[in-house]
């Protein structure tokens, strides 16, 4: 009851930033004309409403508002997946080198002026590379058949590091496509279309359900790998499993958002000290408070400085930083 009192709490919250989102900005949208859109919008008759309002809701703020639910919500199932079956409390959505990849991957597309070719060539130079590049860390990983965790972290950092190696040479040659990499590297949800929720949706719900239906196997996973192999787990099979969906969903929030730190890194804290470490429960948690966080952070972003627009991984990175600090100062909770 306690736990249902809370998750309804945090849809209000969502429901509440939402509609706050939409709303305000360098255009300020009035909550009666905003209710006529929706109420328009579902019973086919034309409401009292603006048509310049209209499409800004929904050509330009609904989709972005939308987008920055699915990936804060694809960040922090991430995290609290990597922070579980690597039993560590600092591990995020970018430990296997993802977002290393990503950043090679656009970067190429600038460089190489895919956009020639592509209508938007961003995304999926992006998502490639974050592939490519989780491949390459689960072969370096493999020892005798299996997956052990310190190799597994490892691999991650070195390739990792010779993909920001790459990255930085890809920024000394960029040139006048530099600053469109740097601002793609901070991480910027401006300028999407429904089209970019369309391209994230499948590989998050299909990872989120995979994650979710392990996710009992991944409380065994927490007490050791030795500890669940006797439980009868077959450990290495869900390594595999883990990584490819948490892995998955982190690439294709990645193609189209950019690089967004401290979600998935703070997000499942936040949500253990509250639910407890039941990834049963975890998981979903963290993707709706992962989604409020990141609306929240995109929302600061587009208007604080309005009408300029602040990459969101400023936002984040500027709540998250001082939260996490103080999560290890205080030390009085149980990471897992």
């Amino acid at each position: 009851m306690k736990n249902f009192f809370y998750i309804s709490i945090l849809l209000f919250i969502l429901f509440t930033l939402i509609t706050v989102s939409i709303s305000v900005g360098s255009v300020k949208i009035d909550v009666y004309e905003l209710i006529n859109m929706f109420m328009s919008l579902f019973s086919g008759t034309k409401g009292n409403f603006s048509e310049g309002h209209w499409n800004i809701v929904f050509l330009i703020r609904l989709p972005r508002i939308l987008l920055a639910c699915l990936v804060g919500a694809a960040l922090a199932i991430s995290g609290a997946t990597f922070q579980g079956f690597l039993r560590n409390p600092l591990a995020d959505p970018y430990i296997v080198g993802v977002s290393a990849g990503a950043a090679a991957g656009a970067g190429c597309s600038f460089l190489f002026k895919l956009d020639r070719f592509f209508i938007s060539p961003t995304p999926l130079c992006a998502f490639m590379g974050a592939v490519f590049t989780v491949f390459l860390v689960y072969r370096l990983s493999l020892v005798r058949g299996k997956i052990p965790v310190d190799t597994f972290l490892l691999a991650g950092v070195i390739v990792g590091s010779f993909f920001w190696a790459l990255v930085s040479f890809i920024m000394f040659l960029a040139n006048e496509d530099l600053h469109k990499l740097i601002f793609w590297m901070m991480g910027s949800l401006s300028e999407k279309e429904w089209s970019h929720i369309l391209l994230i949706l499948p590989y998050l719900a299909a990872g989120t359900f995979i994650i979710w239906v392990n996710s009992r196997s991944l409380n065994i996973m927490t007490l050791g790998d030795e500890s669940a192999h006797y439980l009868g787990l077959n450990v290495e099979r869900t390594k595999l499993i883990l990584i490819c969906a948490a892995s998955l969903i982190t690439a294709s929030a990645v193609s189209v958002s950019g690089i967004i730190g401290f979600v998935g890194l703070i997000v499942p804290h936040m949500v253990r000290m509250i639910f407890g470490p039941d990834n049963r429960l975890l998981i979903p948690v963290s993707a709706i408070t992962g989604a409020v966080l990141l609306v929240f952070s995109d929302t600061i972003a587009r208007t604080i400085l309005s009408p300029v627009e602040l990459p969101v991984g400023i936002i984040t990175a500027l709540l998250g930083a001082p939260f996490f600090c103080y999560l290890l100062r205080k030390r009085k909770f149980s990471f897992f």
